[in-house]
């Protein structure tokens, strides 16, 4: 059996270079992103991020043990699996992986009162799989590089 995950990546040893990863990863996934679609996103992840320097920090902060709690089953299945990447693992489970990552920001949203902020997440819902599923790679060698 494997180490929790948040044993492990919630270590108040291992945090701050996890979260450093992390805030890599999505940078380099925005980055990545092409076409019209990923000029607008590249735009508005810029804005956001001089608008507030730790706008994206502080919210990967207050996800991550949510985010953590929702890939431990996989983490656990892939431990018991005997596979070797993680990031594999993830990538062959895409659809299942991406939902429960994007039921965390789903169950945000969900709970918030504020309309616009629904209104602006139900527009950009659809595309946030695509953009999950295209980082799960990524995402599992950040895991396995913290947790293994």
């Amino acid at each position: 059996m494997v180490a929790a995950l948040n044993d492990t990546l919630l270590d108040n040893a291992r945090m701050p270079a996890v979260l450093a990863d992390v805030q890599a990863l999505v940078d380099a996934e925005v980055s990545d992103k092409k076409g019209a679609s990923g000029l607008a996103l590249k735009g508005g992840y810029g804005a956001v991020k001089k608008v507030g320097p730790s706008i994206v920090p502080d919210a990967i902060e207050g996800l991550l043990p949510a985010f953590v709690a929702r890939l431990e089953p996989f983490w656990q299945e892939f431990g018991a699996s005997g596979e070797g990447s993680f990031s594999a693992f993830l990538t062959a489970r895409s659809d299942a992986a991406a939902d429960a990552l994007l039921g965390v920001t789903d169950e945000r949203i969900e709970g918030t009162d504020k309309g616009a902020i629904k209104k602006v997440y139900s527009t950009l819902r659809p595309s946030a799989k695509k953009h999950v599923i295209e980082a799960l790679p990524r995402l599992g060698d950040l895991v396995q590089k913290h947790a293994a």
